[in-house]
């Protein structure tokens, strides 16, 4: 069969020096990049199915390459060196290939570049339980937590070991040692990376995404037995990702369970990535919650939506809903009132927020 005209290397380097943050690629369809949230189409010809196979075998590495027409999605990394890495999903849609790369940046960006709240920092000196990071696909958990691992990295002597799937930042030893692992390479699972993990010398454990109630109790348990875990998991704030954890288990589990995410879980950070006023750049939202004593007896007798109510009422500092942090980036000019409006989850409450009816602190980030 010959090769391709669409030599995807090009057109990866393309995408990257106009800010794309994702591409796609698809049988029949033209390209499309994903630049400050929108996504463009290209005006190039559609791929056809020999441009498709001809893509796979250029990047695909080589133990996948045999199992593409056998699985239906498949996850790897890429990269092109002095450009950037790339996290690549093949999948199949109506019979048809395509693929999306996220860009993984070689510079990994500080907490002052992501302008997140500054009390992220103090997630970073914990030496034991559970911090989890949430938000939906696109909204810059992975960022964020390279932010969080870099920070330790620099200026702490630990050493910090990933597990994830597949592996995206590529972390320099500062000060401490950094272990990275990909899953279906170096370890057969999470639950077993993790398990493993703990004859390694670990005090930090980054779990690429908690999937299974297997993974949740392997990262309570390490997390019990003195290591920081840090992990992601698919909710959209903090009452949720605590109900998430839970609903994983029978019901006859949840107690014993509760009581655990009780005693280890140290705080979650939901985000999302909003468009700027002007169009041309996004802003994260951030909710921030702190697991105090009063959060932990909340969790522990199930009255989980009083933890929401907590964080609202503005009765600890160091903690911001969503709605606040949305409230504070449109106060502040960043974004518009109704993408404020459209990115909350609670639209009555952040009207009455901007029509002055809310007293609840809304102005710490």
């Amino acid at each position: 069969m010959a090769d391709s005209s669409f030599y995807i290397e090009d057109f990866l380097k393309q995408a990257v020096s106009v800010g794309a943050s994702d591409i796609h690629l698809s049988d029949g369809e033209r390209p499309a990049i994903r630049v400050s949230g929108q996504i463009m189409r290209i005006n190039v010809p559609p791929l056809t199915s020999e441009d498709v196979e001809f893509i796979i075998r250029s990047i695909a590495p080589n133990n996948l390459k045999d199992k593409v027409s056998k699985f239906f999605d498949i996850d790897f990394s890429y990269e092109i060196e002095g450009c950037s890495r790339f996290r690549v999903n093949l999948s199949h849609q109506l019979g048809k290939t395509a693929m999306a790369f996220r860009v993984i940046p070689y510079y990994i960006r500080t907490f002052d570049d992501l302008m997140v709240p500054e009390d992220l920092k103090e997630f970073a000196g914990f030496n034991n339980g559970l911090v989890l990071v949430t938000g939906p696909t696109g909204s810059g958990k992975s960022t964020t937590i390279a932010a969080l691992i870099d920070y330790i990295n620099m200026n702490t002597a630990k050493h910090i070991i990933t597990i994830e799937d597949p592996v995206e930042y590529i972390f320099t030893n500062k000060k401490s040692i950094i272990s990275q692992r990909q899953l279906l390479i170096d370890t057969p699972s999470f639950a077993d990376g993790i398990k493993y993990s703990l004859r390694q010398d670990p005090d930090v454990i980054f779990i690429g995404e908690i999937r299974d109630k297997i993974t949740v109790e392997a990262a309570l348990n390490a997390a019990e037995t003195g290591h920081f875990v840090v992990s992601t998991i698919h909710t959209n704030d903090a009452v949720q990702t605590v109900s998430r954890i839970i609903n994983l288990f029978e019901a006859t589990d949840r107690d014993f369970i509760r009581e655990q995410i009780a005693a280890n879980l140290r705080g979650t950070v939901a985000q999302k990535l909003v468009p700027s006023a002007d169009g041309k750049t996004r802003y994260p939202a951030v909710e921030l919650l702190q697991v105090t004593s009063t959060v932990k007896d909340f969790i522990q007798k199930d009255e989980l939506d009083s933890i929401y109510e907590l964080v609202k009422n503005g009765s600890f500092n160091k903690m911001i809903t969503m709605n606040m942090s949305l409230f504070n980036l449109y106060k502040e000019g960043k974004i518009s009132k109704e993408t404020a409006i459209e990115y909350s989850d609670n639209k009555s409450e952040i009207e009455q927020m901007m029509r002055g009816v809310y007293h609840g602190t809304g102005t710490k980030r």
